[in-house]
Parts: C-alpha cells; sequence; structure tokens
C-alpha cells in the first residue's frame, strides 16, 4: 500500500504542477521544497544518451529508465531503485515513456557529508555486515524494501507542508539515506561513503576538474595510494580506466551542454579540449556523430539537461 501511496503523491504533484517543457517533449522536473529531491515525469520515448549522473538514488513508480554504463545495460522500474553513488558517465533513455504511460518517479541527491557519517557509523556499529571485498559499483539496483519505501513515503509526505518540511525533512532525508545504506545497494554505498572510499573521492576529484589537466599520479596523490592500486581499484569500480573515466566524463558533459543549446566550440573548452579537431574526432568515435550533427539531433528534453546541469554544478559547489 505504502508504494501506492508514492505514487499517488507524486501523480497528484506533477499533474498540479507540469508545465509543457521548451521542447515539447513534455518532460518536467518539480522542486519539492526539500533539498535534493525532485519528481519527474517524461511522456515521450528517448533512447539512451550522453549523461552523467551525481551520485543519487532514483525511485520509479510508473514506466521504466535505462542506464548504460561501460556497455552494461541497466533497466530498472517499479520493483527496482536505482543507485549511483558516484559521479559516473553514463548513456540515459527512457524506453517506453508516453503519454499515455509516463515514466514518473523521484531523484534523490545523495549529501556527501550526511552519507560518510552514516557509512562510518554503521560500520563501527556494525549495522549491516556487508562484504566489502569489493571495489564499489559505479551502479547498483535494489529491491523496494519494507524500510526504503516507508522511509520515501514519510519523505514525500512532507512536500507542500513548509513547516514540516522545515523541522523534519532533514531527518527523514537521513532515515531514507539509511534505509538505502541497509538495503541491496547498501554495499556500493558504504563502499563509496565509508572507510577504504579512494576511488569515489578520486571520482570527486576528477569530476570537479573536468577543465584542468589531471594525471594519474596527480589522483594517486590525493586520495593515498600508489599509481598501480588506485589504476586497478579504479578499473574494478567503474569497468574503466582513469584515463578512459575522464574521457568519458568529459565527452558526456559536453554532449550534454551541447544539447542544451551551447555552441559546440564553448563546450569543448569547458570541459579541457583546447583542439576543436580533436574533440571532434573523439566525439564521432565515442557516439557515432559529429558534434554539429548531435547538435543538430536535439535528442535530449532541454530543460531537463539544462537543470541536470544546474543541479550537477551546485552539487560540486
Amino acid at each position: 500500500m505504502s508504494k501506492q501511496q508514492i505514487k499517488q503523491l507524486i501523480q497528484n504533484k506533477v499533474l498540479n504542477s507540469a508545465l509543457p517543457s521548451s521542447d515539447n517533449t513534455g518532460s518536467v522536473l518539480i522542486e519539492t521544497g526539500i533539498k535534493g529531491v525532485q519528481l519527474f515525469k517524461v511522456t515521450q520515448s528517448m533512447r539512451c544518451a550522453p549523461a552523467v549522473y551525481e551520485p543519487c538514488i532514483v525511485a520509479i513508480v510508473n514506466g521504466a529508465k535505462e542506464a548504460i554504463l561501460d556497455g552494461k545495460h541497466f533497466v530498472y522500474d517499479e520493483n527496482q531503485y536505482m543507485c549511483c553513488p558516484m559521479s559516473m558517465p553514463v548513456e540515459a533513455g527512457t524506453p517506453t515513456a508516453s503519454p499515455d504511460n509516463p515514466l514518473l518517479g523521484v531523484i534523490i541527491y545523495l549529501d556527501t557529508k550526511v552519507m560518510t557519517e552514516l557509512s562510518i557509523a554503521m560500520a563501527a556499529s556494525r549495522v549491516k555486515k556487508h562484504t566489502l571485498n569489493n571495489a564499489p559499483q559505479g551502479l547498483a539496483l535494489a529491491e523496494w524494501d519494507t524500510a526504503f519505501t516507508s522511509s520515501l513515503l514519510r519523505l514525500l509526505e512532507l512536500v507542500d507542508k513548509p513547516v514540516d518540511m522545515s523541522v523534519l525533512g532533514e531527518g527523514r532525508l537521513r532515515e531514507l539515506y539509511y534505509a538505502v545504506l541497509k538495503g541491496e545497494a547498501g554495499q556500493a554505498a558504504q563502499r563509496a561513503f565509508g572507510v577504504g572510499n579512494e576511488i569515489a573521492r578520486s571520482i570527486n576529484y576528477l569530476s570537479s576538474r573536468l577543465h584542468e589537466v589531471v594525471t594519474i599520479d596527480d589522483i594517486a596523490a590525493k586520495v593515498g595510494v600508489s599509481r598501480a592500486v588506485l589504476h586497478r581499484k579504479f578499473k574494478e569500480a567503474t569497468t574503466m580506466s582513469p584515463i578512459q573515466f575522464v574521457k568519458s566524463m568529459r565527452l558526456n558533459t559536453a554532449a550534454m551542454k551541447i544539447a542544451a543549446g551551447m555552441n559546440v566550440s564553448a563546450a569543448a573548452m569547458t570541459v579541457g579540449y583546447v583542439s576543436s579537431s580533436q574533440f571532434s574526432r573523439e566525439f564521432k568515435r565515442m557516439y557515432g556523430q559529429s558534434p554539429k550533427q548531435w547538435s543538430q539531433a536535439k535528442e535530449l528534453p532541454r530543460e531537463l539537461v539544462e537543470q541536470a546541469i544546474n543541479q550537477a554544478t551546485n552539487l560540486r559547489n
């Protein structure tokens, strides 16, 4: 019953707030008033396209969403939520969305400070005995268990209640984080935010410096491991080498900016490319289209892209 209540809350808020987006896809992203918590609706099927996932939880209450990380497909719907504990370059799409069957859900961006506090506290208290021998997963899917469902409902019940939100919002968001850490995605999240989180920290370091020249030695020194250990753990965690990861993050970020209307040359410069020809070559090799062809395709809902870029910027700042 709780999941149905969550769906009803999201539907009511989306229907009351939805306005056609600027690109006529019917896609909307709605602020709830709770920091880092947004509701969304998508009414048009979109093939997977470059995106950058920031640390977040995505819970679907209607329809399905797809993400591709280095060739591996993740398709999730109302039966599983997605946990992305680290910034990741992915391709994302909405394969089944339509006006009659819209994609509906909620995205909760993860507060690094709170997630770290909870992860360390849980490790010290042995609240949940996860096997933490493997490096963290870039993306993880988890069943909607009772703890997650009830905590999400309690959080969304605060929407449109300013006083309750002000008094209870942080506590209920913390409760949801705790439910995620105890659930099926808990291993990935605890490894990203708890002790031994060198790869998550290195990804955060890289993600905030896409416009700079950063070497593997720089990253290794920043997180306190050797070059060889960093390379091995990075590959285990993301399936990519640090160099491949940086290239994917730069190209995906540039693709999003171009889709949002930015000039191709300007987009290339913002992610550290000084040569337009090199950027065009690598872009076409990655996506099979030149940056100009990509800008004309307009595959992504522009309004959502712009808000995603702004959200990512705010989180890093």
